[in-house]
């Protein structure tokens, strides 16, 4: 008995021809989008269609497929297509995924993301089909270095790599470089140590972004003198450490040493964590001279001194012994400065205020947010009133012998809005009394 489809798996020939069948995918539009045509020889999964439209991008992710199919078919079918993604696929032959690539004379990416290529080892003989492709991606394949080093040796113009959550924990050295690449993402890993980063740095002498981010990385090796750093990564402009273990300042010091180092991600970082937002940002960029861009962001000429002279004043108070080297630099920048002036610019929640009424007065702290209506229920014990059985006027200290009394009529109005001092007065008067504020006003002063 022949085994099912889903016991086999399916071909790539046969998922191409049903995803990109007129009936499916009925248009040609775009640059890329090519026409295939076919003689639908017999045994053909085609099934009597000879007409195909194929754009240059196959996305062909998560449709089950293990094996190429007929590799006349693969090469009519993909002689134009410049990008392939087969991730989520049920690959775990490189015989069958080079039969793929082998007849894609244009392949530039390819992606073979989640497939289960664990302990499955490429044959150097096999691997020179990947010569032209430049972007390569094989996140949660578990690939082994053999593998990687395999590729990278045939793929001359390789720029990208990805090797995302593959379970790394250490580095193998390859004895051939590959100076073509530029790109390593290498996250989500379980690489703690400085000496396994440091294995790409011969590997890849050309690498200009080097992508670490959530794997624990403790440290920037410490014990690798200075020229020995700047030798090790010549070209890196960017280094994304997201997420890792760091702890130390001195670590991020040693980034400085890095020749072309510009742009930083240094978020999630245990040594920032004690921090304020600001306080974060403006020590890491008042560290990183020559860094541009921050976790994203570009650090303009503006905020950089604004920076560095946070860094100075931050370390004011702290023995001379651990004043780190980046301060005795930017004393020389700036001088010693001294301590800004702390000014508390949060609006004022209480003030104390004389409350008069007939002949009695007392002082009261009040909250500024209570409005009028609560503070006339507050003060009904204190005077003997109900609350709608009396009026409050605000008298300001300093200008109320010019403006006199004003009512305090809204009951919905916050004391705050009156721009209420300490020292002003609130001059109770009950609604059944027919006399005069001024006249109330003057008997109480007699």
């Amino acid at each position: 008995m022949e085994s099912s489809d889903e016991e086999e798996g399916r071909t790539f020939v046969q998922v191409v021809s049903e995803k990109y069948n007129p009936e499916n995918f009925p248009y040609c539009r775009g640059n890329g989008m090519g026409v295939v045509v076919l003689s639908s020889p017999q045994g053909s999964p085609i099934k009597g269609q000879d007409r195909l439209n194929l754009p240059s991008v196959l996305v062909l992710d998560g449709c089950g497929i293990s094996k190429a199919g007929d590799e006349a078919e693969v090469a009519t079918f993909c002689a134009h297509v410049v990008e392939l993604d087969l991730s989520h696929n049920q690959l775990q032959d490189w015989g069958e995924i080079c039969t793929i690539v082998s007849n894609i004379p244009n392949l530039d990416f390819l992606n073979l993301s989640m497939n289960p290529l664990s302990g499955i080892e490429l044959e150097p003989c096999l691997a020179e089909v990947f010569s032209r492709v430049r972007r390569l991606v094989l996140i949660n394949t578990r690939v082994t270095w053999d593998t990687v080093h395999t590729l990278t040796r045939q793929t001359p113009e390789l720029e990208e790599l990805f090797l995302c959550l593959n379970e790394y924990d250490q580095v193998a050295e390859s004895p051939v470089p590959c100076p073509s690449l530029r790109l390593l993402q290498i996250t989500d890993n379980q690489l703690q140590e400085w000496g396994e980063v440091r294995k790409f740095g011969p590997m890849y002498p050309g690498l200009d972004t080097l992508v670490l981010s959530n794997n624990r990385l403790s440290s920037v090796e410490e014990d690798m003198p200075q020229d020995a750093l700047q030798r090790l990564f010549p070209n890196l402009r960017s280094i994304n450490l997201n997420n890792s273990g760091l702890n130390r300042w001195e670590d991020i010091e040693r980034l400085n040493f890095f020749p072309k180092l510009e742009e930083v991600r240094l978020m999630g970082i245990p040594l920032l964590q004690p921090y304020t937002d600001r306080e974060r940002r403006s020590l890491t960029v008042a560290q990183l001279p020559s860094v541009s861009v921050l976790n994203g962001s570009v650090v303009t000429d503006g905020e950089r001194e604004d920076a560095e002279r946070f860094f100075i004043r931050h370390y004011l108070d702290c023995p001379e012994e651990t004043l780190p080297l980046r301060y005795h630099v930017l004393v020389s920048k700036y001088g010693r400065l001294a301590p800004l002036a702390e000014v508390d610019l949060r609006p004022r929640c209480t003030a104390t205020l004389e409350v008069r009424w007939g002949d009695r007065a007392e002082s009261l702290s009040l909250r500024l947010e209570q409005t009028v209506g609560e503070l006339k229920k507050e003060l009904r014990a204190l005077v003997g009133l109900p609350a709608n059985g009396m009026r409050l006027y605000y008298i300001a200290r300093e200008l109320g012998s010019a403006l006199g009394p004003e009512e305090m009529k809204y009951s919905s109005r916050a004391l705050h809005s009156y721009m209420v001092q300490d020292g002003d007065e609130i001059l109770v008067v009950p609604k059944t009394k027919s006399r005069t504020i001024s006249s109330t006003s003057t008997s109480s002063d007699s």
